[in-house]
């Protein structure tokens, strides 16, 4: 009986609407969207980037360029600390993004690993574009002149290997001493990584090559 009148009472309820003359829902209410400094609670980000000895040269030649895109593209502020040796980047009020201030920091880390400034500024305009980096010793243990003959292995006769997997992986490869640099997306870093693991364990450069193009056509065929 309890239960036969507890249906009716709720067939009886009715949702009241709320009703503004129009019979429609009333608009959404429009926010602007949060700048940088007001994700942070209106704290300034910091950035750090040192720079190596070997890198001041490059760094002036190409200043202007890297002022150009930080502050006045990316909306980041910059200064060269001389006495440090680093450049420091921060944030402003006007800073339309917080992730700006990380990706100006990759792009300057690329830099300064020895990319050239022209691909390092990829890593700010495309979000798929990764660096990767890893030493001879970590494939294989070398010394002496098996090291020196891994190192021209991947360079190659006036740098012919080196420039042919960077055509066929598009990707860029940095050969700095001991240690292999390589800026490009996560399947082509994947792709060139196997290339430069065989030649420093003794492959063939004729036999990479040959592999490297039935991986191409097969990441052409992908994309």
């Amino acid at each position: 009986m309890e239960n036969a009148e507890a249906h009716a009472s709720m067939e009886i309820e009715t949702v009241s609407e709320p009703n503004n003359g129009s019979g429609s829902l009333p608009p959404k209410p429009k926010f602007e969207p949060l700048k940088a400094h007001e994700m942070s609670d209106g704290r300034v980000q910091f950035r750090k980037v040192p720079v190596p000895p070997h890198r001041y040269k490059p760094t002036r030649n190409n200043w202007e360029a890297i002022y150009v895109l930080v502050y006045n593209d990316m909306k980041i502020d910059i200064r060269m600390n001389l006495k440090a040796r680093r450049i420091e980047l921060k944030t402003r009020s006007d800073t339309p993004d917080i992730s700006h201030l990380q990706k100006c920091a990759d792009c300057l880390h690329a830099f300064m690993l020895g990319f050239d400034f022209d691909d390092a500024r990829s890593l700010v305009r495309i979000d798929e574009i990764y660096v990767d980096s890893f030493e001879i010793k970590d494939v294989k243990t070398l010394r002496g002149e098996h090291l020196s003959r891994a190192i021209g292995r991947l360079s190659g006769k006036g740098g012919r290997t080196k420039n042919a997997i960077e055509n066929a992986t598009r990707t860029r490869i940095v050969i700095a001493d001991t240690k292999i640099h390589i800026m490009g997306t996560f399947a082509s870093i994947k792709v060139a990584r196997d290339s430069l693991c065989s030649l420093i364990l003794g492959s063939p450069a004729g036999k990479v090559y040959s592999k490297l193009r039935q991986v191409s056509a097969r990441l052409a065929e992908r994309f």
